[in-house]
């Protein structure tokens, strides 16, 4: 599968530019020649690499870099800054927020062709596919199926699921699942997140109130992890690592 490259510039012309030749190397392609929304297009894309301008008429490219990062569904995303900004500092400043590479404008695509193949040396490609207590998620067809058969599952029923199923066992609070399920831009509230776990349950689970694969840490969030894979002591102390 061809590595997806999500880039945001707004010069129309070096948009252009770079689209045309990332397409003609055989990269998948996204884009916005605007900062607005640019973590959330991020995750909706789901890309392999983010070509990220700094100066952006809207936004600072700065801050969308520290997003990303924050991210916990985006953070391993490798990042390369395109600016015109040269100065040591504004390299050294670049690099320390998480940027992986950072090149000056202007610049030859050959270059930037370069050190986009260069991140992706020795990389392999996620699983497409998730199995875990009888559920099997493949992601490339968003389908869902437990123990054989199909389950209909809504956009953000399976985004969740999906979330929750990539960290087995990792305590996540309400407030990290709607960042990471629903995006930081969002008009919903910690109870969205209850309701929709409670739907997930009621599909992928036997007995919904002895849930057996999404449990509960009281005052915090959830977790997925098969029962048997670890007892709720464990996940009580995870709590509390994550709360010290």
């Amino acid at each position: 599968m061809a590595k997806k490259i999500l880039l945001i510039e707004d010069d129309s012309d070096l948009f252009s530019l770079l689209k045309y030749n990332l397409e003609k190397e055989g990269f998948a392609f996204a884009g916005s020649q605007t900062g607005r929304g640019a973590l959330d297009l991020c995750r909706r894309v789901r890309p392999d690499l983010v070509l990220l301008d700094i100066m952006l008429p809207d936004s600072d490219g700065l801050d969308i870099c520290k997003g990303i990062r924050n991210d916990v569904q985006l953070a391993q995303t490798p990042i390369i800054f395109l600016t015109a900004r040269a100065s040591e500092t504004d390299r050294i400043v670049g690099l320390e927020l998480g940027a992986n590479d950072y090149i000056v404008k202007p610049f030859f695509v050959r270059e930037v062709i370069a050190r986009i193949k260069l991140q992706f040396r020795g990389n392999h490609a996620p699983s497409r596919t998730l199995k875990a207590g009888g559920i099997e998620l493949d992601r490339s067809s968003c389908k869902v199926t437990l123990h054989g058969e199909a389950l209909t599952l809504t956009a953000t029923e399976f985004r969740l699921l999906e979330f929750l199923m990539s960290r087995p066992g990792v305590v996540f609070s309400r407030e990290q699942l709607l960042n990471g399920v629903w995006g930081q831009d969002r008009a919903v509230t910690d109870r969205t997140v209850d309701v929709y776990v409670l739907r997930l349950r009621q599909k992928i689970e036997a007995d919904a109130a002895a849930p057996r694969l999404i449990h509960s840490v009281r005052g915090f969030g959830y977790s997925f992890e098969p029962r048997g894979a670890s007892t709720p002591e464990s996940i009580v102390h995870h709590e509390a690592r994550l709360a010290s």
